[in-house]
């Protein structure tokens, strides 16, 4: 039966895969915007991927609404059966001050369920990413992380883009715990999300792609990525929604992981034409350059680790066959290419 969904954060990288597939089910979307001007910009990326090149005007509106103000909220939520909260800040570079990510993130988040109790909306699938589940430490014989792993934003390095979603979820898990046990809420965690997107307005994920392919650095540092493909992550939202038994639990969308040299290999492999490095840096270059490069600092915490991330609960429960991290990798890297932007 179609129903009417708020999809926050709708010019989202991730947001509009999920509007793309919410609509072709048949589905109503409400996407909520910062400025009404970008409707017009939602509009047209998503139209060319409706099935039958089906008219949008009648399934798909919107609502401008800011994570940090109380305005609108009420009245976005009318007439909607279900909420998508998908958005939140993924910067590049990490801010100042961690409160700058963590209190639009976790105050946003609780403003979106709140607004949602108010209104009698039962179910929520919440966007939350897998910053929640690996910081932290495995215990002995464990070799990748699930679902039952939370992040201890307390860990040293602990950036402030993985405290604020970790801090996110666990506010969200406590709201419906504590204040409203009648709402139905499923965390879909996604690892790095690559692939291709619908427009230009692809968010930060795809600027490690854009960096290999630049041929910017005379060698990669020795990160390692577990990767999902963006259109698995929108597959994931609505084979959760179709699925009433997903909700209480969070699920991790994944497919494995890769070193940042593999994927450069991967993206050599493709465009023979380009000086794309697949050399490995020696860790202490890496740190001595991050006192320089704000994007290389960002991640200095996982220099070295090779996490992985269980996606068995994920095709358990949604029955998701995943696309390959390196097809993920090979379709991010071919769209950045054709639309000229490397």
């Amino acid at each position: 039966m179609p129903q009417t969904m708020l999809v926050t954060g709708a010019t989202g990288f991730i947001a509009k895969h999920i509007a793309v597939k919410l609509l072709n089910a048949g589905h109503f979307v409400r996407g909520s915007l910062r400025s009404m001007d970008r409707a017009t910009e939602v509009i047209e990326v998503l139209q060319p991927h409706m099935a039958g090149r089906r008219d949008l005007t009648e399934r798909l509106d919107f609502a401008v609404l800011d994570l940090a103000r109380d305005a609108g909220w009420v009245e976005a939520m009318d007439g909607v059966d279900v909420l998508m909260h998908t958005a939140s800040p993924f910067p590049m570079t990490q801010p100042k001050d961690d409160n700058d990510l963590i209190r639009p993130a976790v105050d946003g988040t609780l403003r979106a369920l709140r607004a949602a109790q108010g209104a009698g909306i039962k179910r929520v699938i919440l966007t939350s990413s897998s910053a929640a589940i690996i910081g932290t430490d495995l215990s002995d014989g464990r070799d990748r992380y699930d679902e039952g792993d939370w992040t201890n934003p307390d860990r040293p390095g602990t950036t402030a883009y993985t405290k604020s979603k970790t801090l996110a979820e666990r506010a969200a898990w406590e709201f419906v715990t504590h204040e409203a046990p009648d709402m139905q809420l499923t965390a879909i965690n996604p690892v790095f999300v690559l692939g291709p997107p619908l427009d230009k307005h692809y968010g930060t994920s795809l600027q490690v792609i854009e960096r290999c392919l630049r041929g910017k650095d005379p060698m990669l540092p020795q990160f390692a990525f577990p990767i999902v493909d963006v259109r698995d992550v929108a597959e994931a939202h609505l084979r959760a929604l179709e699925r009433p038994e997903t909700a209480g639990h969070r699920i991790i969308v994944a497919d494995k992981t890769l070193w940042f040299h593999e994927m450069a290999e991967v993206l050599k492999a493709d465009h023979p034409d380009r000086k794309i490095t697949t050399r490995k840096a020696p860790n202490a270059l890496v740190q001595v350059l991050g006192l320089f490069d704000p994007a290389i600092r960002s991640i200095l915490p996982t220099l070295g680790r090779f996490d992985q991330a269980s996606n068995a609960r994920a095709r358990d429960m949604l029955g998701l066959d995943f696309i390959s991290a390196e097809d993920a990798v090979r379709a991010a890297g071919a769209w950045l290419v054709e639309d000229g932007r490397v």
